[in-house]
């Protein structure tokens, strides 16, 4: 069932991110959401029919925004696609969202049980397909063992460091980018320079599943109950 007024929709979203952030998922109800947004709780229920539902739509649209904007990102520079760039680069996507941050470092106060909801399946696909192709075209070392886990464990540190240490809060976040991309350049891919035409192609591969991803996470959004989306 699709939503009867999308515009209304994302005025219903809005204010749930921004109560969300404020008071945290337990303490939300969808009386406080109806009210900022000047309508009655009836109509909230008539876009999705309970609030986990309403907030799991809520953090499929700022994954479907995050995702748009990395792929963005490599339309405009093909290059984008390398792992030192795309990976600090969606480091620094991501900072830019208060809502994706709290849910990535884990948040249970804020968001009780919706860290279960956040499209794993999809992400983790995503990820073992940018693994696959990344070792296929030779443009990341395939001498690492589990390399899988070593990524994620390299990448998370970067995340949720401050979160187990105040000591290097006054780091810039640009700086933390750049000791990231020089981490995952050094110990994850090969040396010398990549060849253009592997580039051009995992682009082109990797950009046609971050599409069909963007495509799903709005399906979802839009559907009285995003757990039954088609995407």
């Amino acid at each position: 069932m699709s939503h009867p007024n999308r515009e209304r929709a994302d005025r219903i979203l809005d204010a749930a991110g921004e109560l969300l952030l404020r008071m945290g998922y337990r303490k939300v109800a969808v009386d406080d959401i109806a009210r900022a947004v000047g309508i009655g709780k009836g109509t909230v229920y008539l876009h999705w029919r309970n609030k986990e539902l309403l907030f799991q739509a809520l953090m499929m649209r700022e994954s479907a925004d995050l995702t748009d904007e990395v792929l963005q990102a490599i339309k405009a520079d093909p290059a984008m696609i390398l792992p030192h760039r795309m990976i600090p680069g969606s480091f620094l996507i991501t900072h830019r969202r208060p809502l994706v941050m709290a849910m990535l470092r884990g948040n249970a106060e804020m968001f009780g049980s919706l860290g279960d909801l956040a499209l794993h399946k999809q992400q983790d696909e995503l990820r073992a397909q940018f693994e696959e192709t990344m070792l296929r075209h030779g443009l990341i070392r395939a001498d690492v063992p589990n390399l899988s886990y070593a990524l994620s464990a390299s990448t998370l540190g970067f995340y949720l460091g401050d979160t187990l240490s105040h000591e290097f809060e006054g780091v810039p976040l640009e700086e933390k980018a750049a000791v990231l991309a020089h981490v995952i350049r050094t110990a994850f891919e090969p040396a010398g320079e990549p060849d253009p035409g592997a580039v051009a192609e995992v682009a082109a591969e990797l950009g046609s599943a971050l599409e069909e991803l963007v495509a799903g996470y709005r399906n979802g959004i839009y559907a009285h109950d995003p757990t039954r989306s088609p995407g």
